[in-house]
C-alpha cells in the first residue's frame, strides 16, 4: 500500500484499512485442516439441550402482525454500511444496500470479498443502512462509466484514474478522495449537490423498496461523520417518513454537533421527524460527553435542552468496542472490562490512546442527573441501542457465525487469525461481533419503531437476542413478575424503560422496579440481572451496582455482598459450551434500599449470560490453532436497558456549592 493510501485511510476515521493478504495467515496445525461453514447454513455452537423458557411475556399473537398495546420486541440493526460508504468501498466491499437488507431478512448472500455465501441464523425484524453522508454512493458510481454521476464527472483526473483499469491509479484516486474526507476539505467536483442528490435519492428508494409493514421495517438514514483530530463524534441520523430530506447533512457542511442539531430542527420544521444517535463515545477522546460545547464553553441550559431533544439514544456497543463503562471509571464493577481491547483513536498514526473521562455512557448518564440538579436540564437523557458499524453490508451479530466487519481486511478466517491485517489501526481480533438493538413497539412498522426509540423504550445487547423488560413505579407488588398480567399491570402502575418516575407519593419510601429477562434460545443461559444506579451527592458523581436476580439459587455473601461466579462450561479447544449452569429466565421486583428523595437518580439494567466462546475462539477451532492472544477466549454476552429517571421535588433539592466534574473546561 502506498504512503498516500496509508495516510488517507488512516485519517479517514471511519474504518481505516491497512489491507492484508490471506496468504500471510499462519498455517494450521499439521493434524488439523481448516473447517469451513456450509455455504448456506451457519456453523452453530455445540450446546446442551435446554428449554428456551416460557413464551415471551406480553407478546401474544406476535406473528399475527396485529398491533399489540402491550408491545412486542423487535430486534434490528441501526448502524450498517454498504459499498455506498467511501471507506467500505476503498476496503473492497462491493455488497450493495439490497444485499444488506436481504441479509438482515435472513436470505443467503454472496460476500464479494471472500466469495462465500453468508446467512444469519435468526433474521432481524428491521434494519437501517447508515452509509456515510460524505461522498455517499459516489465511488461506486465513478467506477461505472455508464452512470449519470460518472458521465457528469468524466473529464476529471480522478475519474479517469479510477476508470483506467490500473489498480495502482485507482487506489491513488480513492486515497486522494479519502484525504479530503479526513481533513474536512472535500473536492468540490465530487461534493456537488447534483451528484449527491442522485445517489441519495437512490438510497431512499432502496430503503422504501425493502419496507414491508408488519414484516420487515427499514429507515431512511445516514451517518454524519465528524472526526476532528481523530476524535470520534459520529452520529447516525434517522427519519420517520418515506421521503426524508432532499440531501443528507455531512461533516463537509459542518463538523460541529450543534450545527447538525440545527439541521435536524430544520428538517422537523419541514415535516420530517428525525433524531440522531451518537456512537463510539469510547473513541471520542473525552469529547462525546464533554462538559463543554464545540467552542469550549461550559454546558448551559440551552445547550442541554437542544441536545436532549435531538439525541434520544446512544449506542452502547458495536464492533469497535463497548461504551458502557471502563474499569478506570467503575473500579468496583467486576464486569467493566468487557470488550475493551480496541483502545486507540480511529486511524491515529502513531496510535493515540483515547481519554477515558467523558467517553462512556454510564458516566454520561450520571453526569446527566448532575446537570439536572445543577442546571435543571439533563443533556444526556439517553435511551440505549447497539449496532454493528460493519463495513461489509452484513450485520452478523451471532458469535458463532461471525464473518468479519471490514471488507477484505478480515473477510476470511485466515485473514482474521493472521494478525497481519489491520483496520483503523487495530488488529482484526480487536473487533467484536455487532450488537443488536431491541425496541418495544406496538407493531413492526417504521412509525412504531421510530416512536419507540424516540421515547427510549429500547435496549441494546452485545449480539444475542435476549428479551428484557424493565419498569419503575412506587408501589409494585413483590410478586408482580410472576403475575399472568405482569406487563399490563406494570404499564398501568408505572413507566417502562426510558421513562421518568411519576411524582413521589406522600406515603412512598422508595421506588420499586420490576425486571424480567429471557435468554436467547441460540445463546447461553443467564447468569444474573443487575440494576445500576447513578446519582450526584455533594457535587460529585456516585454509582452502585445491585445484583437483583441470580441464577442457580445463588445469594450474595451477607458480609461482603459478593456473589460467587456462575461457573464456566466452555471447552476452548472445541469452541463449545453447555447450558448446564445458569437459568433460562430471571426476574425480580426490587426496591432501592439507599434511596434519598432529595437526590436526582438514574437506574438501568444489565443482564449477563454465562461464559460462552468468543468469535475468535470459533475461528481458532476452524483453523486448528490456539485462540489468539490479546483477547479473551470466552465472553459473557449481555444486554443493557434504557434507564428510568427519578427527579425530586425542587423544594427538596439542595444544590452543592460546586460541581467540579461538570465544570471542567479543557484538560
Amino acid at each position: 500500500m502506498s504512503k498516500l493510501e496509508v495516510v488517507a485511510l488512516g485519517l479517514l476515521s471511519l474504518t481505516v484499512a491497512c489491507q492484508s493478504k490471506t496468504e500471510d495467515a499462519p498455517a494450521p496445525k499439521p493434524d488439523a485442516a481448516p473447517a469451513q461453514a456450509s455455504p448456506t447454513t451457519p456453523s452453530e455452537p455445540e450446546v446442551a439441550d435446554t428449554p428456551s423458557g416460557p413464551s415471551p411475556i406480553g407478546e401474544p399473537g406476535r406473528a399475527s402482525q396485529a398491533p399489540n398495546p402491550l408491545k412486542n420486541v423487535y430486534f434490528g440493526e441501526q448502524h450498517l454500511h454498504s459499498q455506498n460508504s467511501p471507506d467500505a468501498y476503498a476496503m473492497g466491499t462491493r455488497n450493495t444496500p439490497d444485499d444488506a437488507y436481504n441479509f438482515a431478512k435472513g436470505k443467503a448472500i454472496k460476500k464479494n470479498t471472500s466469495g462465500e455465501m453468508v446467512q444469519k441464523k435468526t433474521p432481524y425484524d428491521w434494519a437501517a443502512l447508515t452509509d456515510h453522508a460524505e461522498y455517499i454512493g459516489v465511488l461506486p458510481q465513478l467506477t461505472d462509466p455508464n452512470s449519470d454521476v460518472s458521465k457528469k464527472l468524466k473529464d476529471y483526473d480522478i475519474v479517469q484514474m479510477i476508470q483506467s483499469g490500473d489498480e495502482k491509479k485507482g487506489d491513488q484516486a480513492f486515497a486522494e478522495l479519502a484525504v479530503g474526507i479526513a481533513t474536512n476539505n472535500p473536492d468540490p467536483n465530487f461534493n456537488r449537490p447534483d451528484v449527491i442528490r442522485s445517489v441519495w435519492q437512490r438510497q431512499k428508494e432502496i430503503a422504501n423498496k425493502h419496507y414491508e409493514p408488519g414484516k420487515f421495517t427499514t429507515f431512511i438514514a445516514f451517518e454524519w461523520t465528524s472526526i476532528p483530530a481523530y476524535q470520534n463524534l459520529h452520529r447516525n441520523v434517522f427519519f420517520r417518513d418515506d421521503k426524508g430530506p432532499e440531501l443528507p447533512f455531512s461533516a463537509f457542511d459542518s463538523d460541529r454537533p450543534e450545527d447538525l442539531w440545527t439541521y435536524l430542527e430544520t428538517q422537523r420544521g419541514a415535516g420530517h421527524d428525525t433524531f440522531a444517535i451518537p456512537h463510539n463515545g469510547n473513541l471520542s477522546n473525552g469529547l462525546m460527553f464533554a462538559p463543554r460545547d464545540s467552542e469550549g464553553q461550559p454546558i448551559d441550559a440551552r445547550y442541554a435542552k437542544r441536545r436532549a431533544q435531538n439525541e434520544v439514544a446512544t449506542e452502547i456497543i458495536q464492533c469497535k468496542g463497548q461504551s458502557d463503562t471502563h474499569p478506570a471509571l467503575s473500579p468496583n464493577d467486576e464486569f467493566a472490562g468487557f470488550e475493551e481491547q480496541y483502545k486507540h483513536l480511529i486511524g491515529s498514526n502513531p496510535p493515540v490512546l483515547g481519554r477515558v473521562n467523558y467517553s462512556y455512557v454510564r458516566e454520561a448518564l450520571i453526569n446527566g442527573v448532575g446537570y439536572g440538579e445543577y442546571l435543571g436540564v439533563n443533556p444526556f437523557k439517553y435511551g440505549i441501542v447497539a449496532g454493528a458499524d460493519a463495513h461489509t453490508g452484513f450485520s452478523d451479530n451471532e458469535e458463532f457465525n461471525y464473518t468479519g466487519v471490514h471488507g477484505k481486511v478480515d473477510a476470511t478466517v485466515e485473514a482474521r487469525m493472521s494478525g497481519a491485517g489491520q483496520t483503523a489501526g487495530e488488529a482484526a481480533v480487536s473487533f467484536g461481533t455487532p450488537g443488536a438493538t431491541a425496541v418495544w413497539a406496538e407493531e413492526n412498522t417504521r412509525e412504531a419503531i421510530f416512536d419507540a426509540i424516540k421515547r427510549r423504550e429500547t435496549y441494546g445487547t452485545s449480539g444475542p437476542l435476549i428479551r428484557l423488560r424493565f419498569f419503575g413505579a412506587w408501589d409494585y407488588a413483590e410478586d408482580l413478575t410472576s403475575d399472568d398480567e405482569f406487563v399490563k399491570n406494570a404499564y398501568a402502575g408505572g413507566v417502562p424503560m426510558g421513562g421518568d418516575l411519576a411524582e413521589m407519593p406522600a406515603k412512598a419510601k422508595a421506588p420499586t422496579f420490576a425486571v424480567w429477562a429471557l435468554k436467547d434460545p441460540d445463546s447461553g443461559n443467564l447468569d444474573r440481572v443487575q440494576i445500576i444506579k447513578g446519582w450526584y451527592q455533594n457535587g460529585y458523581p456516585q454509582e452502585k451496582i445491585y445484583d437483583v436476580a441470580l441464577a442457580d439459587g445463588r445469594k450474595p455473601d451477607p458480609k461482603t455482598g459478593k456473589v460467587l461466579p456462575v461457573g464456566n462450561t466452555v471447552d476452548i479447544k472445541n469452541a463449545s459450551y453447555t447450558n448446564s449452569i445458569g437459568d433460562a429466565q430471571l426476574s425480580a421486583v426490587w426496591s432501592d434500599p439507599d434511596f434519598d428523595p432529595a437526590l436526582h437518580a438514574v437506574y438501568y439494567v444489565r443482564v449477563l449470560e454465562i461464559p460462552t466462546p468468543r468469535w475468535s475462539t470459533y475461528d481458532a477451532k476452524a483453523m486448528g490453532i490456539d485462540p489468539p492472544e490479546g483477547v479473551a477466549a470466552t465472553i459473557q454476552e449481555r444486554a443493557w436497558s434504557s434507564p428510568i429517571w427519578y427527579t425530586p421535588d425542587p423544594k427538596l433539592v439542595k444544590k452543592a456549592p460546586a460541581y467540579p466534574h461538570l465544570h471542567q473546561v479543557g484538560d
